[in-house]
């Protein structure tokens, strides 16, 4: 399985970001947006265990390549709310159709719910769409990244109320936008 275009991604992605997003919450109709300052790091093979054993999730009977970054962000909104949070994240293959890679994306933190988890990924390098899906309690989370080119991504978000097992996602809680610019300085 060649991971090098998803790691290519990955370096990409490494550095400073500024991001403006728009969230549109369609259970309250309100709209909100943000200005976020992100910072990516990559993940040391000390935490890429840390993120394993957190988890509970077993990779030595496998011979995968494992990619990851540590993530740390600062979002203030335009009420001036602000959030700060920092996560490990490591994604890893299980799967290559279609040109595409699939596989488990493993958080110590979630966004939603601060605990461990793992989520599903897909990674389509023509477009260079990174698409991450994950179940928490109450929604699920469809996550995509579109690297236009090293210095420009384009972000959305869709959440949907959990479905139960096995039924199609149907009633949208929330939906967001960004357009994310790498900086050359923190």
């Amino acid at each position: 399985m060649d991971t090098s275009e998803l790691q290519n991604f990955f370096d990409c992605c490494l550095g400073h970001w500024e991001i403006e997003r728009t969230y549109h919450y369609l259970t309250r109709h309100e709209v909100e947006r943000s200005h976020t300052k992100f910072e990516v790091k990559p993940l040391t093979e000390e935490l890429q265990t840390k993120v394993l054993a957190d988890n509970q999730y077993d990779v030595s009977e496998q011979n995968v390549t494992l990619s990851g970054f540590q993530l740390y962000f600062h979002t203030v909104s335009e009420k001036g709310e602000e959030v700060a949070q920092s996560l490990n994240a490591l994604f890893v293959p299980r799967k290559e159709e279609k040109g595409m890679l699939e596989g488990d994306y493993l958080r110590d933190r979630a966004y939603e719910e601060a605990r461990p988890i793992v989520s599903h990924f897909r990674f389509d390098p023509t477009m260079s769409e990174l698409l991450m899906t994950t179940p928490y309690t109450q929604v699920v989370s469809v996550d995509s990244i579109t690297l236009l080119n090293p210095n420009l991504r384009i972000r959305k978000i869709i959440n949907y109320d959990r479905p139960p097992e096995g039924e199609p996602f149907k009633k949208v809680r929330l939906v967001g936008f960004g357009v994310e610019q790498k900086v050359s300085t923190p």
